[in-house]
């Protein structure tokens, strides 16, 4: 396809990005550190920690992992926490020694997570003590070797840590009882990294730096290899794409999305760490009225989220009351951005909300509207650069502008394969590089790209994948239940919900009855919203249920 996005480029972005400039995460963050040395990089609960503390700290993290646990190159650390000081600190400890992190979130299941621990092979896990007693009933069934636990104070120094940690676990009481044998506090091990010897690793751009699970259509969530080139890319084509409107060392971005999932672990914990931006980390954002307090405290320039999180800031009466003067830019990715709740963010603050598009798959940048669009465009943006896009019919040839076929990217951002999955890997990485994205889409002669359809059975509530094969698997666990289907339906908070359709074994089973079941088994944003018992479900020839007819039925109503 003729790279027709590049004539609609603003002026000042380039077609192509260096992505040789950084061999790896760990020399970007380096040459950070000696430029920004002083300045804040991190700022929670009120507590800053400077690019000069970060790279001390992380350095200990990493000492720690080498000299004490003799962690061996390549070995997969995992990263349980929400957005709190402790997660740049272990992530780039892990990145520079060499390590694979992989991300879990804080909210998982024991299902979920012994899933994703077996499934990586971590050895290590850092992990905030509110979950403890997750991972302690599954441990012994992974190869984690190495608990790291903290409170969610550990950073704020005395004696706000104290305060704070006391408050969580006997106030508030969100630390249930866990006892995991040999667990080690996070700052003990931060101070016997101290005293360790650090081993600088040579790493580059083939070496895998994150293992980011996301669902499949199998229902099983995979981990997709994304290598330190993959991430080195992302944010080069993510800074050029931003670099006219900010200016290095002086910008401060909201991160209230979690540094877990991937667009704010690029956009905002990477992208902006290459610019000596501070990131403001926001550790309950479902907490707004909490959230909009803490942004009162600060001249914040850049904010990014998904469209549920926006709609929730405008819906609430101190926000608009908020200093928007320095604000540049607002992204918003995850999900499909609403043009009413896009147009209420301009109202309010003065800034146009964009919309831009990824994937894990893609680290996760593919496409985004240009900063000086005035208005929203209901369009996902142009090909960044050194990105290809191509609209593609069933038998993968490209199809002309204006017609719909399904979105595929080619770019350096676009990951290595699923970790040991190679007939995975071949489903969605086409012979051409081209890596198989599963939504319908059409460009337009001016090359911006609009979402019309989703070939995937995925359900998108909040920004985050559900796969209704997973979801159908726990359902279908409890023993009341005959045959159930799983489709999204629109929501007006979430973009879209789970709906299940179930053909009941037991006449007295209650969707109630199976809403909790599911939250035993579920994060809860892939728990079912709604239940819809019906005698049968509409089948193929060969008994395949019929995703797509269910949900043509909701569309319908």
């Amino acid at each position: 396809m003729e790279k027709v996005w590049l004539d609609s480029y603003p002026e000042g972005i380039p077609a192509e990005i260096d992505v040789d400039e950084f061999a790896s995460i760990g020399a970007l963050f380096e040459r950070s550190v000696a430029a920004f040395g002083a300045k804040a990089a991190y700022v929670n609960m009120g507590k800053a920690i400077s690019y000069d503390e970060l790279d001390r700290l992380a350095r200990d993290f990493a000492a720690y992992c080498q000299g004490v646990l003799g962690l061996p190159r390549g070995a997969r650390i995992a990263l349980m926490m929400p957005n709190v000081l402790q997660y740049p600190i272990a992530m780039f400890g892990a990145l520079r020694a060499g390590y694979v992190v992989v991300n879990c979130n804080p909210l998982y299941t024991p299902r979920e997570l012994e899933h994703q621990l077996k499934d990586s092979g971590a050895e290590a896990i850092v992990i905030v003590e509110n979950f403890a007693h997750v991972l302690q009933q599954v441990i012994a069934r992974t190869a984690v070797k190495h608990v790291i636990t903290t409170g969610l104070g550990d950073m704020l120094g005395f004696p706000k840590r104290a305060l704070v940690n006391l408050v969580v676990k006997h106030v508030k009481r969100m630390v249930p009882a866990w006892d995991i044998p040999h667990a080690v506090p996070f700052l003990a091990a931060l101070a016997r990294g101290a005293g360790a010897a650090y081993r600088p690793v040579a790493i580059g751009h083939e070496d895998v730096a994150f293992l980011q699970y996301t669902g499949g259509t199998t229902g099983v969530s995979k981990g997709a290899m994304l290598t330190h080139g993959n991430i080195v890319a992302n944010l080069q084509q993510a800074h050029a794409w931003i670099s006219p409107a900010v200016v290095s060392g002086k910008e401060t971005v909201v991160t209230a999305l979690p540094l877990y999932h991937i667009f704010a672990l690029t956009a905002n914990c990477l992208t902006f760490l290459k610019l000596g931006a501070t990131n403001l980390l926001i550790t309950n954002p479902r907490d707004i009225p909490g959230f909009v307090k803490e942004l009162g405290k600060y001249r914040f320039s850049v904010f990014t989220g998904v469209n549920t999180l926006f709609n929730a800031l405008l819906n609430n009466p101190d926000f608009a009351k908020l200093d928007f003067s320095t604000l540049k830019v607002t992204l918003g990715g995850g999900m499909a951005v609403q043009k009413s709740v896009a147009d209420k963010w301009k109202q309010v603050t003065g800034i146009p909300l964009i919309e831009a598009y990824g994937l894990t798959e893609t680290s996760p940048a593919a496409t985004i509207n240009p900063l000086d669009l005035a208005e929203y465009n209901g369009s996902i943006g142009l090909p960044i650069s050194s990105t290809e896009v191509a609209i593609r019919d069933g038998e993968g040839r490209d199809v002309p502008l204006g017609q719909s076929g399904e979105l595929c990217v080619r770019g350096p951002q676009v990951m290595k394969g699923y970790w040991n999955r190679p007939e995975d890997t071949a489903q969605v990485i086409m012979r051409d590089g081209f890596l198989r994205t599963g939504d319908v889409a059409v460009m337009d002669e001016k090359g911006f790209v609009r979402i019309v359809d989703r070939q995937k059975d995925m359900i998108l509530v909040s920004g985050f994948n559900v796969y209704p094969n997973e979801v159908e698997a726990v359902v279908a666990m409890h023993p009341g239940v005959l045959e159930v289907a799983a489709v999204g339906v629109s929501d007006a908070k979430s973009g879209e919900a789970v709906k299940i359709f179930v053909v009941r074994k037991d006449p007295a089973l209650t969707a109630e009855t199976l809403i909790a079941h599911c939250r035993k088994n579920l994060t809860g944003y892939k728990v079912p919203h709604r239940v819809e018992f019906r005698d049968d479900l509409p089948k193929t020839n060969v008994g395949k249920i019929l995703r797509r007819a269910l949900r043509d039925e909701e569309l319908a109503r």
